[in-house]
């Protein structure tokens, strides 16, 4: 008896799957952000994973959009500067300070420091500019990915004579 079972949960989904799932976690940590307390790093942890996440998988949205192959993406486990260097490659072109940014959230491993370091959590990056990077890859990875839905019935109208 021949399983589809996946052996890696999201294996088969679809970039608009996980562009929705991206959509969710952005969401999320918008209304995570007024939770946060003045003076309390731990409170922003929250927040932090939130959008973090949700860049990632803005940025893996795109990659399978631009027809990379899942397993090679999964090889980047939450290395956003190389997931930054492919995306960049596949079109979604940041300002010099949120590239710059991507790199330092890499560098500095602030995924696994908001997830498993309270003791570091004063050390990570500011929020707004954690952000503003949220914000700025949401919005052009969602034109990189909606483009084509645009102009898909225009082709079909052309394609069809009735334009």
């Amino acid at each position: 008896m021949a399983t589809t079972e996946s052996k890696y949960p999201g294996e088969f989904a679809s970039p608009r799957q996980i562009y929705e799932l991206a959509e969710e976690y952005r969401k999320a940590a918008i209304l995570l952000v007024p939770l946060g307390r003045s003076r309390k790093p731990l409170s922003r942890a929250p927040f932090r994973l939130s959008a973090i996440h949700a860049i990632e998988l803005y940025m893996t949205a795109l990659l399978l959009h631009r027809g990379h192959d899942a397993h090679q993406v999964r090889k980047m486990q939450h290395d956003l500067a190389a997931r930054a260097k492919h995306t960049a490659e596949a079109g979604l072109l940041l300002r010099t300070k949120t590239a710059n940014h991507l790199q330092s959230l890499s560098q500095n491993r602030e995924y696994l420091i908001t997830r498993y370091g309270p003791e570091l959590a004063a050390s990570a990056s500011q929020i707004n500019r954690l952000t503003a990077t949220l914000e700025e890859v949401a919005a052009k990875v969602t034109l990189l990915i909606a483009a084509p839905l645009r102009t898909a019935p225009l082709a079909i109208a052309t394609a069809t004579g009735k334009a």
